[in-house]
């Protein structure tokens, strides 16, 4: 669990499972969609309709999903954002494994091997643009 602001007031979001994380993650692309809709952008083999409903239903609950109602269909849209809950989990994952410090995440991903030259030097001049920009602000 973690608390997200939208400004006004804050929500204790729920961390979500696989199957809802992969629920959301087609829903996030295609912004709105009934249960078959989304059915489709499964890999196959495709869950059942009714395990797709079944998770939509727990997301709303959660607060992650609403939905328009069309007589007895309901077409679903995301209430969080990907960015929102990526922000989130990140943060989370920093405090819990990294004690909030950017320079151990950093320095995790260069000790275990998954970042490249390339990468290493793209986030070089990405700090470097950071640096210049907050002493240009004062």
């Amino acid at each position: 669990m973690f608390v997200v602001s939208n400004g006004l007031n804050s929500v204790l979001m729920s961390t979500l499972t696989k199957a809802e994380e992969q629920v959301m993650q087609i829903l996030w692309d295609e912004k709105e969609g009934f249960v078959k809709d989304l059915l489709q952008r499964f890999p196959e083999p495709k869950p059942a309709y009714n395990t797709v409903s079944t998770i939509i239903r727990i997301l709303e609950k959660k607060g992650f999903v609403g939905h328009r109602s069309f007589g007895k269909s309901h077409q679903y849209y995301p209430m969080v954002t990907r960015d929102k809950y990526r922000n989130e989990r990140f943060t989370n994952l920093m405090h819990d494994y990294f004690n909030n410090s950017m320079k151990q995440v950093l320095s995790h991903f260069g000790k275990s091997g998954s970042m490249n030259i390339s990468e290493a030097d793209e986030i070089i001049r990405l700090m470097e643009d950071l640096k210049r920009k907050a002493a240009s602000n004062g």
